[in-house]
């Protein structure tokens, strides 16, 4: 798959392509066509619609393209380091492009609201992550924390890290969120137990946790919406 002879000319398909793109946008194409117009600029002298079919197919969707980490991508599609960094790059861009588009600070006063925030921020995120969301008391986003990368059960987490990111934020609450990469949005019992530590943490300098939000995919699950533990908003 990774084009590298020159094959036959697609220059008219291409530029049709293209047109029908910067005239129509994409809401007319399919997945698989909006990968071809991608692919153009890594291949430039082969026709990229079979390889698009194939790389949906190997991996079952964008969404799952997208996700998965360059060195995969190379051996899966058995192509060059440019072409799995440029698929890798997608949910990156879309994902700052997204947060760019937040001229204000966000404000967290539902669990619809928190959980698309947090959908959007695991949207480049293939491992699991758990961040902390500091809020003021208009529960306006004060800043959005890295505390551990890895799962819960694996990663070197530490509930004070949370409490030190919720001090130096100054936070007055806080919004849990950590993803769930293999795709299931049950609360495992460590997510339980940890919820539970972190509350108790940050009761000694009185911050409450307003949710915790599990994100697996475009999905998410609230511990508010599900009356675990939590504050809520």
């Amino acid at each position: 798959m990774n084009g590298k002879k020159p094959g036959h000319s697609h220059t008219g398909h291409r530029e049709r392509h293209r047109e029908r793109y910067i005239i129509g946008g994409s809401d007319s194409f399919k997945d698989h066509e909006l990968l071809e117009l991608l692919l153009y600029y890594c291949y430039p002298r082969c026709n990229t619609n079979p390889i698009a079919h194939r790389m949906i197919d190997e991996f079952g969707s964008l969404h799952r393209l997208f996700q998965t980490d360059v060195p995969t991508l190379m051996e899966r599609l058995d192509c060059s380091e440019n072409v799995a960094v440029m698929l890798n790059l997608m949910p990156a861009i879309a994902n700052r492009f997204s947060r760019s588009r937040q001229d204000k600070k966000p404000v967290m006063d539902n669990s619809r609201t928190a959980g698309q925030f947090a959908v959007n921020q695991f949207a480049d995120q293939s491992a699991e992550r758990f961040y902390v969301a500091s809020l003021d008391t208009g529960n306006r986003v004060n800043k959005v924390t890295l505390i551990s990368k890895g799962t819960l059960d694996e990663a070197a987490f530490y509930p004070r890290e949370v409490v030190k990111a919720a001090i130096q934020n100054q936070a007055v609450s806080v919004i849990l969120m950590h993803n769930h990469p293999g795709g299931t949005l049950s609360p495992s019992r460590n997510d339980m137990d940890v919820t539970r530590e972190i509350i108790d943490g940050l009761a000694f300098i009185n911050i409450t946790v307003t949710d915790h939000i599990i994100v697996a995919g475009d999905r998410y699950h609230s511990f508010c919406d599900h009356g675990k533990h939590v504050k809520g908003y």
